[in-house]
């Protein structure tokens, strides 16, 4: 019983990297811009989609890790400064719809170039056997996974932590007009960060392609989980964002075999608990 715990402990860690990728994209763009995007599940997609043609295009799954992400970034760094940035002194009711309506058009422009029918699942060289863990077979391409998510991490947190850059980006999530004032080009950094939130999104839609299904309706329900995870983590708290990932992926994984099919309804819960009794989540800070 004990190894089956600590096996789908492992394997709710990995799922959990994956809504981390997500939602750090999610809450990175909430925390700085103050934007809630709709749209988020929607790169996801794209990068998705964006490293299956790279790998049509090179035969290469690690090109493809690379260019696609990058490519999304691009799209969404021009996405964001020529349609979203008028929004920014909306309410955010208005950016939400804003955003979903940018989901709506990305969904159908992903069916309009690949079509509404489902990829292959590329193989991933020198990742696609197992490794014995706990006496039973472990993919080691969930374990790839997991490193990936706590690189991810660590880097974020040294970005934002200790480099100058990311000294500036907390600012300008603090006082816009402060940091305006010190000669910070604010308009180009809330651009760049939309773009950074993209790309580590679509580094997790690519990286799902060699176990996932994958279509044009993925984002959707992404991006419930995602906003579901942001609800308990926190608005705007990576910390509270990856602690919320990790939570729902171990839930979904210890759901399996304890409560089948009512997994997902437990996180409901969950969020309904926050919502009522810790509207602000369990590490309420931000960025």
């Amino acid at each position: 019983m004990i190894e089956t715990l600590l096996f789908q402990g492992l394997t709710g860690l990995s799922q959990g990297m994956f809504l981390w990728l997500i939602s750090s994209g999610l809450t990175l763009v909430f925390g700085i811009l103050g934007v809630l995007n709709f749209a988020q599940g929607s790169l996801y997609m794209l990068g998705a989609f964006a490293g299956y043609s790279v790998l049509k295009l090179t035969g290469s799954f690690w090109l493809a890790v690379f260019f696609g992400p990058v490519l999304v970034g691009i799209f969404s760094f021009f996405l964001e400064k020529f349609l979203l940035k008028p929004a920014y002194k909306m309410e955010e009711s208005y950016q939400l719809l804003l955003t979903f309506g940018f989901a709506l058009v990305l969904e159908n422009l992903a069916k309009l170039i690949w079509g509404s029918g489902y990829i292959a699942s590329p193989q991933v060289p020198g990742l696609n056997g197992f490794i014995m863990l706990f006496n039973r077979p472990f993919p080691t391409y969930y374990l790839f996974i997991i490193a990936m998510g706590f690189m991810s991490v660590a880097v974020l947190w040294y970005i934002l932590k200790f480099t100058w850059p990311g000294r500036i980006l907390r600012a300008a999530s603090t006082n816009q007009e402060m940091a305006a004032a010190l000669g910070v080009n604010v308009s180009l950094l809330y651009s760049l960060v939309f773009a950074l939130g993209a790309v580590l999104s679509a580094l997790g839609g690519v990286l799902a392609t060699p176990i996932t299904v994958t279509s044009s309706g993925i984002g959707d329900t992404v991006i419930i989980k995602a906003f579901l995870v942001i609800v308990i983590g926190g608005l705007g708290s990576l910390r509270g964002a990856f602690a919320a990932s990790l939570i729902v992926g171990l839930i979904e994984s210890y759901g399996v075999i304890f409560l089948p099919s009512f997994e997902m309804a437990m996180i409901y819960i969950i969020v309904i608990f926050i919502l009522l009794f810790k509207p602000s989540g369990l590490f309420p800070e931000n960025v």
